[in-house]
């Protein structure tokens, strides 16, 4: 017979609980034993990412710094911790989402091509990429936390995270963090990864966002917007391309439209399966592909633990935000700083989601 262990997150609360947590599996078990499940790279468009980057000459050849303005990946939830505040103020907003989830975005975003599609040469590159992050400092993050909205409609959207009763009243704990991080390696040298994730916010998206730089040499008098390729994780998945048009008629207007694979349009008879399915089943199948291996592990807590003992020691208060806002407004302006403009102008309309709320 075999035996696979299931390990789900959280995996420690920094490098050194990690690693005897680590250490004290791999007394046990072998590596390839070990299933570390993060079941965001289950999702449907986390797992399309390989295939969007490696099968697409047209996107290939453009993936590097002299193409690509900034990378911003997005996790957004409309709710509050709802009485799980006692739990969600162990760990927070980084530990709970950014250190797992959307790093493990990123390094499927920014990974070089692997010679195949064993897992462990898909992690390799993960590794690879990760080693080249510095650890995170202060001043690359802006970290909030969510107050009441006296404008709400609902006694949970009028209450703020500290009137939760599991909560202490004196916690700094974010409940909204974004990041960004620099990738020192030849494709990625100067192009800002921002990560950003936080609760009680105005929808419910994640998503993954390249934006390409600007044209140059501008003929149509700075009405042209930068190009998007826009990977919609949830809710209603979907692929699309922003990209300038000239307006129909007459006129030689030119305006924003998109290149749209909305799953629900194309796929519309097709099932796609839980993330957890999916994760299930691959353990039954003995394969790691989409599972986290130790040195991963070990690279995102060495990227992620100072800037958490930072916060935790120093008490860093977060900045309050309103319950259903967009998050703290120094976010904005901290995406601003690297080189991400957002575009008012644009809405989507692939399905009910609006993309116009950034």
């Amino acid at each position: 017979g075999w035996n696979r262990v299931i390990v789900e997150k959280p995996f420690g609360r920094d490098d050194v609980t990690s690693k005897a947590l680590s250490d004290h599996l791999a007394g046990l078990f072998e590596e390839e034993q070990l299933y570390r499940i993060d079941h965001y790279l289950g999702k449907e468009m986390v797992q399309n990412l390989m295939t969007i980057r490696f099968g697409n000459k047209i996107l290939s050849s453009t993936w590097n710094r002299e193409n690509i303005a900034c990378v911003l990946i997005t996790f957004k939830e409309p709710f509050g911790t709802q009485g799980r505040g006692g739990y969600f103020d162990e760990f927070g907003i980084i530990r709970d989402v950014m250190q797992n989830h959307l790093l493990q975005i990123l390094s499927l975003v920014a990974m070089e091509k692997p010679c195949s599609c064993h897992p462990d040469d898909i992690r390799d590159e993960k590794v690879k990429v990760l080693k080249c992050i510095k650890p995170l400092e202060l001043s690359d993050m802006v970290l909030g936390q969510y107050v009441g909205n006296p404008a709400g409609s609902t006694a949970e959207e009028q209450s703020g995270y500290l009137d939760d009763p599991t909560v202490s009243k004196t916690s700094n704990t974010p409940t909204y963090a974004m990041a960004v991080i620099q990738i020192n390696n030849e494709r990625w040298q100067g192009v800002p990864f921002i990560l950003r994730c936080g609760k009680a916010l105005n929808e419910r998206k994640a998503e993954v966002r390249i934006q390409y730089q600007d044209v140059p040499g501008d003929i149509f008098e700075g009405n042209s917007k930068r190009n998007e390729l826009v990977i919609r994780v949830q809710p209603g998945e979907a692929l699309y391309f922003k990209m300038m048009t000239k307006s129909p008629g007459i006129t030689f207007d030119i305006e924003e439209t998109e290149l749209d694979l909305t799953y629900e349009h194309r796929y519309k008879h097709s099932v796609l399966p839980d993330a957890y399915e999916r994760l299930i089943l691959d353990v039954f199948c003995g394969s790691q592909m989409h599972f986290v291996r130790s040195d991963e592990l070990r690279e995102a807590w060495r990227i992620f633990t100072p800037i958490l003992h930072k916060i935790e020691h120093e008490r860093i208060p977060p900045i309050p935000y309103p319950y259903g806002s967009r998050g703290p407004t120094e976010a904005d302006r901290k995406c601003v700083e690297n080189n991400f403009i957002y575009s008012a102008s644009y809405k989507w309309h692939g399905n009910k989601a609006d993309a116009s709320h950034l």
